[in-house]
C-alpha cells in the first residue's frame, strides 16, 4: 500500500526538494536514493537528519505537526526581522496529522559549544567569554524583537566565529512565541531560564572533559550571562538626559551604539527641564559594519568581520594617501584595497579553505596573524608574512576548518 502523499510546504522549491520521499516517515527515507550526511547532533527530543542537495546541507527533524508548523512560523519572523537563527525551508505535515518534518538550512561554518570550546583549555578564558557575550546577545536580540525563546540553552544554539569575536544563532525553536512585545516578567523568566541551562551545559562539558574541579566556577560564569545580558539591555534602551548644547554628547551617544554593531534608525531628542533633553534612540538589528562593507565593497560579512575589514581598508586607504601623496575617499580606497589586497588574499586563501569555507573569516585570523607577528617583531611585518604564515599553519593542520552542527 502506498503512503499518502503529506501536506507540503516548501519555499523556492526545486526538483531536487520536491523528490524527496516526503510520504515516509524520517527514519525509513532510503540511503540508496537520499545524500544523507552523519554530523554529530547534541541532545535531542526529536529524530534529526542532514541531507546533501545541490543548493546545499539541509536539516530535517521530525516532530509534532503542531511544533513543527509553529516553529516554522517563528523562523520565518526570525529571517524576515533580521535576527540570527536558522533558515525555515518547509514543513512536510503527515496526512494522519501526528508527525511533521520541519526542513531549514544548514548553518554554514557553525559550530555545536563542545566543538567550539574543545579547541581551547577546559575553564575560563577568552573563546569562553565571547561564547557567553555571544548567548547574551542572541537573548537580547530576540526580546527586542519581541521573541520569547522558553528554552534558551547552549544545546539549543549555534556558534559561527565573527572576526574576533563569536555570534550564537538560534536553532530550535520549539517552545518559542512571538508577542508584539515582552514584559519585564517574561524577560526575566527567559533570563533565569538561559542562566540556569547555561550553568548545565558548562558543567555537562566540564564532566565529558572529566573536570569536576570546574563545576562550581560553571556556575559562576553562567550566572554572568545575565550581567552581560542586563549591560547590554540598558545600553539599547537607556534614555540619558544632556544638555540642549551638548551635541558631542548625541553624537557619542551614536558611536557607541554603532560600535556595538547597532544602526541607528531615528533619534527623538525630548525637551525637559531647566533646558535639559532626553535622548531616545531606535536602533535596528546588529549589522552597522556589515551594512557599511557591504555599501563599499558589494562584499558581505558578519558584523565582527566586517568592522575587522572596514579597519583594515581605513589603514590601506591612509597608506595609500601617505604613498601617493593625495587624498582619497572612502569609496575610492575600498575600490583600491578590495582590488589589491582583499581579492588576491582571499585567492590565495581558499587552498586551504576550500569552496564551502569562510574566506572571510581566514582573513580575518591573517589580520590577527599579522598583528601577533608584529608585537613579537616590534614592528609592522606586513600582510605578506601574515599571509605565508598563515597559510603554512593551515597547511599542515590535520582538522583545518571543521563544520558542523544540529538542526
Amino acid at each position: 500500500m502506498t503512503a499518502a502523499f503529506p501536506r507540503l510546504r516548501l519555499r523556492d522549491p526545486d526538483p531536487e526538494l520536491l523528490a524527496l520521499p516526503w510520504e515516509l516517515p524520517l527514519e525509513a527515507w532510503p540511503s540508496d536514493t537520499v545524500s544523507f550526511r552523519k554530523l554529530p547532533v547534541g541532545p535531542s527530543r526529536h529524530l534529526v537528519r542532514f541531507v546533501e542537495t545541490e543548493r546545499g546541507l539541509i536539516a530535517l527533524k521530525e516532530e509534532p505537526v503542531a511544533i513543527a508548523d509553529r516553529e516554522y512560523d517563528i523562523l520565518r519572523h526570525l529571517e524576515d526581522e533580521g535576527l540570527p537563527a536558522v533558515v525555515p525551508m518547509g514543513v512536510a505535515a503527515a496526512v494522519d496529522g501526528h508527525e511533521a518534518i520541519l526542513v531549514t538550512r544548514f548553518l554554514p561554518n557553525s559550530l555545536q559549544y563542545r566543538r567550539l570550546l574543545s579547541r581551547v583549555p577546559p575553564g575560563p578564558g577568552y573563546l569562553r567569554d565571547q561564547l557567553l557575550d555571544a548567548m547574551a546577545g542572541l537573548l537580547v536580540e530576540l526580546h527586542r524583537g519581541g521573541v520569547y525563546w522558553g528554552d534558551c540553552s547552549l544545546a539549543n544554539t549555534l556558534f559561527r566565529r565573527d572576526g574576533d569575536k563569536v555570534q550564537a544563532y538560534l536553532v530550535d525553536a520549539e517552545t518559542s512565541e512571538h508577542h508584539p512585545s515582552l514584559s519585564d516578567g517574561q524577560r526575566s523568566y527567559d533570563l533565569d531560564v538561559l542562566v540556569e541551562n547555561v550553568a548545565f551545559g558548562l558543567a555537562d562539558l566540564a564532566a565529558h572533559q572529566d573536570r569536576g574541579d570546574l563545576f562550581d566556577e560553571a556556575l559562576g560564569a553562567a550566572e554572568s550571562v545575565r550581567d552581560r545580558y542586563c549591560l547590554l539591555w540598558e545600553e539599547l534602551t537607556a534614555e540619558p538626559e544632556v544638555g540642549g548644547d551638548e551635541r558631542f554628547a548625541m553624537a557619542q551617544r551614536v558611536r557607541r551604539l554603532n560600535d556595538l554593531g547597532f544602526a541607528v534608525d531615528e533619534m527623538q531628542l525630548v525637551p525637559g527641564e531647566g533646558g535639559r533633553v532626553r535622548l531616545k534612540v531606535a536602533v535596528t538589528n546588529r549589522r552597522f559594519h556589515a551594512n557599511e562593507l557591504e555599501r563599499l565593497t558589494g562584499r558581505r560579512a558578519l558584523e565582527g568581520q566586517a568592522r575587522l575589514l572596514l579597519n583594515d581598508l581605513r589603514e590601506y586607504t591612509a597608506w595609500l594617501e601617505r604613498a601617493e601623496g593625495q587624498v582619497l575617499s572612502l569609496v575610492e580606497g575600498a575600490e583600491r584595497w578590495n582590488r589589491e589586497v582583499l581579492r588576491p588574499s582571499l585567492g590565495r586563501l581558499r587552498a586551504v579553505t576550500g569552496r564551502s569555507g569562510d574566506t572571510i573569516q581566514a582573513y580575518c585570523d591573517v589580520l590577527e596573524t599579522k598583528w601577533l607577528l608584529s608585537e613579537q617583531a616590534g614592528r609592522d611585518v606586513g600582510l605578506q608574512a601574515a599571509l605565508d604564515t598563515y597559510l603554512e599553519r593551515e597547511a599542515r593542520a590535520t582538522d583545518p576548518g571543521l563544520t558542523e552542527g544540529p538542526a
